[in-house]
C-alpha cells in the first residue's frame, strides 16, 4: 500500500497540540510499519528530528508553501506517476481536489462552541475547511469520544466513519523524578520559589486563564506558574492580552509567574516541583498536558466539560470552568491536604499508563488498512 502523509504541521519547531500529534504519528509509523510505502509531503526540508529516509520511507518537498492545501497538495496528487492508495492529513484540512482517498484528523470543534475566541481569519478557515474535510474524507480520526460525539451531532457524521485514537506522551521524559536538587535548579531558573500550581499550554481565551488568575485573589501562600509562549519565533497563543493584564487587574502580580516558552526537557522538572497541574479550559479536544502531568505523579485539576474527564478519569479533580469559586476550592483542597495529594498522585500515574503514542499509531494504521480495503 502506498500512503502519502501531509507532514506540514509536523515539520515545525516547538511543537504543541496538533503539530506534536502529527510528529508523533510520523515517528510511530516509521518505527511500526515496514510493510507499506510512505511518502511524507513537506513544504521544506525535513527537520533533524524527523525519521531518516529509508526504503519505504521518503520525503517530498512541495511548492508553493503559502497555498499548500489549495495548490501544492492537489497538484502533487494529480501529477504523480504512481498514485498513492490514500492521503492522510493529521490536521483538519484535506485538499479540495484529489484523485485518491483521503483520511483526515479532526481534533475538536471548539470553534463551533466558542467562535468569539478565534481570530476572524482562523475562524473562517476552520469553519469552511473542516466542514469540507468531514464531508469528503473517507474516514475521520479524532482524539476523544467527546470530539466523536460532536462530529456526529454538528456534522451528522455516521459513527462508523469515525475512529477515536487517544494521544500519548513520552514515557522517557514525563515520569516521577527523585532528584530534588535538579528540580529546584530548574524551577529557580524560571524565578519560581516556594509552593506553586502549574498550567502548561497555549495562552488563548479558550484556556480560561483569566478566571484561574482571579481565583488566586483568595489563595495565599501558593503561586500560579503559567508556561506558554506569547512572543518570538515558533508557535504561540493568541488574543492573550487580557490574560497578561489579569494579575494586575486582580491584584495578584506577586503570585502569578509567566515563564514564557519552556523547552520539553524542563517540563518534567516543573511538573514534579508543582503541587498540582491545572487545566481550567472551556473546551479541549483531549488534554495531553494533563496526561503528561499525571505521568509525573502530579495531581491534575481539570474542567468537567468536553474530553477532559476522559483524559484524567477518576484520578483527576473536576471543576466547573465557569466558576471561579470551584477553581479556588479545588486548588485549596489539593494544596492543603498532603494525604489527598499523595492519593491522587498514585492514581494519576496509573491513569496516565492507559495512554501511549504506540497505541495511537496502531489505531491510525488500522484505519489505513481498512480504508485501502474498501
Amino acid at each position: 500500500m502506498k500512503i502519502w502523509i501531509d507532514g506540514y504541521e509536523a515539520n515545525v519547531p516547538q511543537r504543541l497540540g496538533s503539530s506534536q500529534i502529527g510528529f508523533e504519528i510520523l515517528k510511530g509509523l516509521e518505527q511500526l510499519d515496514r510493510k507499506n510505502d510512505y511518502t511524507i509531503l513537506l513544504p521544506s526540508a525535513p527537520m533533524n528530528d524527523l525519521p531518516n529516509e529509508r526504503g519505504g520511507w521518503k520525503y517530498k518537498v512541495l511548492r508553493p508553501k503559502r497555498l499548500w492545501t489549495r495548490i501544492a497538495l492537489p497538484l502533487a496528487l494529480f501529477t504523480a506517476r504512481g498514485k498513492p492508495d490514500l492521503l492522510f492529513s493529521p490536521t483538519h484540512y484535506i485538499p479540495r481536489f484529489s484523485p485518491v482517498k483521503r483520511v483526515v484528523t479532526i481534533f475538536d470543534l471548539s470553534y463551533l462552541h466558542f467562535p468569539e475566541m478565534y481570530k476572524k481569519d482562523d475562524l473562517f478557515k476552520l469553519t469552511n475547511w473542516t466542514k469540507y474535510s468531514v464531508s469528503n474524507a473517507v474516514h475521520i480520526v479524532t482524539i476523544s469520544n467527546s470530539s466523536k460525539q460532536d462530529l456526529m451531532k454538528y456534522y451528522s457524521v455516521k459513527k462508523e466513519k469515525i475512529t477515536v485514537a487517544y494521544p500519548g506522551y513520552d514515557k522517557n521524559i514525563f515520569r516521577p523524578l527523585k532528584d530534588r536538587e535538579r528540580i529546584l535548579e530548574v524551577i529557580e531558573k524560571y524565578g519560581i520559589h516556594g509552593r506553586y500550581i502549574i498550567y502548561i499550554g497555549t495562552i488563548q481565551p479558550r484556556k480560561n486563564l483569566v478566571r484561574l488568575i482571579e481565583a488566586f485573589q483568595k489563595l495565599e501562600g501558593i503561586k500560579l506558574v503559567i508556561v506558554g509562549k506569547t512572543s518570538g519565533q515558533g508557535r504561540q497563543g493568541w488574543m492573550f492580552e487580557s490574560t497578561l493584564k489579569a494579575p494586575k487587574k486582580f491584584g495578584v502580580e506577586d503570585r502569578v509567574i509567566f515563564t514564557g516558552f519552556a523547552p520539553t526537557e524542563d517540563l518534567p522538572y516543573l511538573l514534579n516541583g508543582a503541587e498540582a497541574f491545572i487545566l481550567p479550559a472551556l473546551y479541549e479536544g483531549f488534554g495531553i498536558t494533563a496526561v503528561e502531568a499525571m505521568a509525573c505523579g502530579t495531581p491534575a485539576i481539570v474542567s468537567n466539560v468536553s474530553s477532559m474527564p476522559e483524559a484524567v478519569g477518576s484520578a483527576g479533580l473536576l471543576i466547573n470552568p465557569q466558576s471561579v469559586t470551584q477553581i479556588e476550592q479545588a486548588i485549596r483542597a489539593i494544596s492543603g491536604d498532603c494525604k489527598l495529594r499523595a492519593k491522587k498522585s498514585a492514581e494519576s500515574i496509573k491513569q496516565a499508563e492507559k495512554f501511549s503514542w504506540g497505541k495511537m499509531t496502531k489505531t491510525v494504521l488500522r484505519v489505513f488498512e481498512s480504508v485501502a480495503g474498501q
